[in-house]
């Protein structure tokens, strides 16, 4: 059998472009943060995770062309070896104090994060413990290293408990979830999974790249439920709320010291440009300084959502920015996306098998530089679109 067989049949993504269907590598020409360009069309964003609007804010954007003028325009090598800088340095100690931990440790990316973290630390005598609607970041972390997989249903603590319970005491364990999940918005039960844990002897730790700079007064869903300190590892993203690329693990000196020297995501990839590693640093200052954007984008939030429900739409679990309209329907999704990016309002259609069949969905997100006008449009637009495709 010839490999690209497979290829060959694949044909769903062809015929949703012929259809005028396809809502993916939507090429944009200008991206001002709250407001886009396609084609000639200006578009209110609602779909981006850039929650506090920061990628347009003057000072992050001088701080990476600062740091180009300085460093130039790649580190032209992994951590380990040559890719290196001060700046890096400073940074991780910045994260650590921001999130209440020892030390952190810079990635060239999220993904790269989840990949070396969850690989390196479960070995063969160890077992990782996922919630069902985890990040695949996490589930490829997982499939990455030699230890066993169990997972248990979103947010049902009861079992999660028979899963710990089914677990020989001899083996190392570590509980790995979401602080904010990425499609519905819904937090993680923390307040049950942490003393779960502890009591089953297992590790946790809460991939939190949509709750920093959100939840917890921009410190993340540790700070929102007062776990800081029982949570062993925190890790979170630059690509969100830090408006750059690249990701961090923060955790005890060391877990962070054995992940250093053992992640092969680190050890095998290039550092984060200065620009990148600077960009998030200015954000990072920027949310300790402007406080306001994380209780505004919060206030948006919940004005959409309020109104969505009293419009008749389903939006969930949802406790924060992301905000989903679910649907339940392929054919509706794409038809809903489709007519909503007609009228200049871009989201994001999510199907199976990013979410479960019946739960179909337009994901979308805001920002605090979202204006009330803004919302305002893009509302009245939500409630005619449901209307015409029929979801209301």
């Amino acid at each position: 059998m010839d490999i690209f067989e497979k290829c060959i049949n694949f044909t769903q993504a062809r015929e949703a472009i012929e259809g005028g269907f396809y809502p993916y590598f939507i090429p944009l020409d200008e991206n001002e943060g709250t407001e886009v360009e396609y084609e000639g069309n200006r578009l209110i964003m609602c779909g981006s995770n850039n929650y506090l609007g920061l990628t347009t804010h003057p000072k992050v954007k001088q701080a990476a062309v600062d740091a180009v003028n300085r460093f130039g325009t790649s580190c032209t090598g992994s951590r380990f070896l040559n890719g290196t800088l001060a700046l890096h340095e400073q940074l991780e100690s910045e994260l650590a104090k921001f999130v209440g931990k020892d030390e952190a440790l810079i990635f060239s990316t999220g993904m790269q994060v989840n990949l070396g973290t969850i690989s390196a630390l479960v070995g063969r005598e160890d077992v990782v413990i996922l919630d069902k609607d985890d990040h695949a970041s996490i589930v490829d972390g997982a499939r990455l290293g030699y230890g066993k997989i169990e997972r248990f249903r979103h947010n049902d603590p009861e079992h999660l408990e028979r899963v710990l319970k089914s677990i020989p005491d001899e083996l190392g364990k570590l509980v790995v979830v979401d602080g904010v999940f990425s499609m519905g918005g819904d937090l993680a039960a923390l307040d049950v999974i942490v003393p779960m844990a502890e009591k089953y002897g297992a590790r946790v730790m809460v991939d939190d790249a949509h709750g920093m700079g959100v939840t917890g007064g921009g410190k993340g869903t540790a700070e929102e439920f007062g776990l800081t300190e029982r949570i062993d590892l925190i890790m979170s993203t630059f690509s969100k709320s830090f408006a750059s690329l690249g990701g961090f693990i923060a955790g005890n000196d060391d877990v962070i010291h054995y992940i250093k020297h053992t992640a092969r995501s680190l050890i095998f990839s290039a550092s984060i440009p200065a620009a990148n590693a600077a960009a998030a640093l200015a954000a990072l200052e920027v949310i300790r300084s402007e406080p306001e954007r994380v209780r505004r984008v919060n206030e948006i939030a919940e004005r959409v959502r309020t109104e969505l429900r009293g419009m008749g739409f389903n939006v969930g679990e949802s406790v924060t920015p992301i905000i989903p309209i679910i649907i339940g329907d392929d054919t509706k999704t794409f038809m809903s996306w489709k007519t909503l990016f007609e009228n200049g309002v871009f989201v994001n259609p999510v199907i199976s098998p990013a979410v479960p069949q019946g739960l179909q969905l337009l994901r979308t997100s805001y920002m605090a530089t979202h204006t009330d006008d803004q919302i305002t449009r893009v509302l009245e637009t939500y409630q005619k679109v449901g209307k015409q495709i029929g979801i209301i």
